[in-house]
């Protein structure tokens, strides 16, 4: 008899072309190594423009699309969007998943909540078990966002030691960019004694194809926040966080 699949529930922005390929993508290469197996159910929230009116706007939808996700019976509830986490304020990943996490529990009656989990948190606590403590980032956003990204990865204990922005405000151009530039542009960012690269600080911002080439040309661990993702989802569901070819944080050779 089989094992019924783990529904992974996934909250992302409307104009998101990438987190639907990406987690997937990883998971799916997960079962050609581990016996789990994985559905994906999504809902959306309203977002075009990467501009902090819109990420606000956006956000208010997340309950929402939590409350609509519970209705498919999910194991564990990721909200895709950094971002949109980060330019509510410093730490707000925690009372989002507490908020979503409420409005899942008024809807679901008897049924478990499902653990839900957040892209900005993700990245900040695979970060933090990866033993980081000073990092270098490349993002897609406008320089005033990437530096709000900035602020809201060092107030969670982390020193930025140097951000590249390739300034695309348009969230459906963000999921255009072309991830075989990445080896290119990580060569640009100054990784002079940090502990890890963040490839991609955006679910949007296609970064999977290139990630393990980019972690080989480096020792340090390269990771992104799709990656940091499906480390979190892994965790979440009790299951070995490990992928292959998606960087070091998902080789299982870091405990």
């Amino acid at each position: 008899m089989s094992t019924p699949a783990h529904r992974v529930g996934m909250i992302v922005p409307s104009s998101n072309t990438t987190m639907e390929t990406e987690i997937p993508a990883m998971l799916q290469a997960r079962e050609t190594i581990r016996p789990e197996r994985f559905t994906f159910h999504s809902a959306r929230m309203r977002m075009q423009q990467v501009t902090p009116d819109q990420l606000s706007a956006m956000d208010a939808a997340s309950d929402r699309c939590a409350v609509e996700l519970g209705d498919a019976d999910v194991d564990v509830m990721a909200y895709a969007c950094l971002v949109a986490i980060m330019a509510q304020g410093k730490g707000y990943h925690r009372t989002s998943q507490q908020r979503l996490s409420a409005a899942v529990a008024g809807s679901v009656g008897d049924r478990k909540v499902p653990p839900v989990l957040s892209s900005a948190g993700a990245l900040s606590e695979a970060l933090e078990h990866l033993g980081a403590k000073k990092i270098s980032v490349i993002t897609p956003y406008l320089k005033p966002l990437t530096g709000m990204v900035c602020d809201y990865l060092e107030a969670e204990g982390l020193q930025v030691h140097d951000a590249l922005s390739l300034e695309v405000p348009d969230n459906l151009d963000v999921g255009r960019l072309d991830p075989a530039r990445l080896p290119e542009l990580a060569q640009q960012v100054d990784t002079k004694g940090v502990d890890a690269l963040v490839l991609s600080a955006c679910v949007q911002m296609p970064s999977l194809p290139a990630l393990q080439t980019v972690q080989d040309a480096f020792d340090i661990p390269v990771v992104s926040a799709s990656a940091a993702t499906v480390w979190s989802i892994l965790r979440s569901l009790d299951l070995e966080p490990v992928v292959p070819d998606a960087g070091a944080l998902l080789s299982g050779e870091i405990a």
